[in-house]
Formats: C-alpha cells, structure tokens, sequence
C-alpha cells in the first residue's frame, strides 16, 4: 500500500507543481486552491508512504515522479522544449526511479 500512495503523492506533486504556473502568482483563486489542496494531499500520502518505505528512496521516487510528470505536461501543455537530450534525460530520471523501486526492501 505505501507504493500506491508514493505514486498518487507523486501525482499530486506534478497537479502542485503545474498548479503553479496558472496561479499567476497566487492572484487566481480557483487555481490556487487547487495548487494548495495538490500540495497537501502530495505531502499528506508521502508521510503515509514513510511509514514503511525508506525515506531516501520515497523522497527520490516522489521527487523523480514529479519531475518526470512537470516536464511531460510542461511539453505538451505549455510549450516546453521536447529535444532529443531533453528527453533522454527524462530517461534517467526514469530508470533511477524503476532501479530505486526494484532495489527496494519493501
């Protein structure tokens, strides 16, 4: 269970994190509610999910998912470069994500 709730914190994580673009600097109210109420529930499953994974690899798991989601919506939602290193690098992240998961105790 604490590996669904990483994913879903993770997911959260990319809503707060692109939430933050449609803020306009926390000017919109709608928009910054949902960025609020993003960050909380990203926060609230991680601390779940610490209950048993180890905290370095369900920050860097929570954190890579997170990035690797801001970066995908940033390309196809905002415009973001979509090079070809750009997106190799994106790999990474996602092959440290999948050998921290396979490594893992838990």
């Amino acid at each position: 269970m604490a590996w669904i709730y990483l994913v879903v914190a993770g997911l959260f994580e990319v809503g707060w994190a692109i939430g933050l673009k449609y803020t306009e600097g926390f000017t919109k109210p709608l928009p910054t509610a949902f960025t609020l109420l993003s960050l909380v529930i990203s926060i609230g499953l991680l601390g779940l999910s610490l209950n048993t994974l180890p905290v370095g690899t369900a920050y860097a798991v929570w954190t890579g998912i997170g990035t690797v989601g801001t970066v995908v919506l940033g390309i196809v939602l905002l415009g973001d470069s979509a090079s070809a290193l750009r997106l190799a690098c994106i790999g990474l992240i996602v092959a440290g994500i999948v050998g921290l998961k396979v490594l893992s105790p838990e």
